[in-house]
């Protein structure tokens, strides 16, 4: 069974669901500084000492136990020549929205 197949599998676990879904942003995160960071030929002590940081902390974000503050994926962008994206939208069925549109209509 590959990682694809057992994700979907763990994904059946509402648990598990949940658990992904509110790690899903570090992730994302941490995959891009993996796949920039490689594509530039940088190991994780280069991109440290261009960006004054340990290499410590560049393994904690791209584990994706970390979440980096917003002005030190700027230096990291900066280094590894990319731009950032930032994009919020609306959760589609999110539980939150459905309570809030549950109670407008209780109203």
């Amino acid at each position: 069974m590959n990682w694809k197949e057992h994700k979907q599998q763990l994904i059946k676990d509402t648990a598990f669901k949940i658990e992904y879904a509110r790690l899903s942003t570090e992730y994302k995160v941490a995959a891009e500084l993996i796949k920039l960071r490689l594509s530039c030929g940088m190991t994780q002590a280069e991109l440290a000492k261009a960006v004054n940081t340990q290499q410590a902390s560049i393994a904690r974000m791209e584990s994706g136990s970390y979440l980096p503050s917003l002005s030190m994926i700027k230096k990291v962008a900066d280094v590894l020549d990319a731009d950032i994206e930032i994009k919020l939208k609306q959760r589609s069925h999110s539980y939150q929205a459905l309570s809030v549109a549950d109670k407008v209509k209780h109203s």
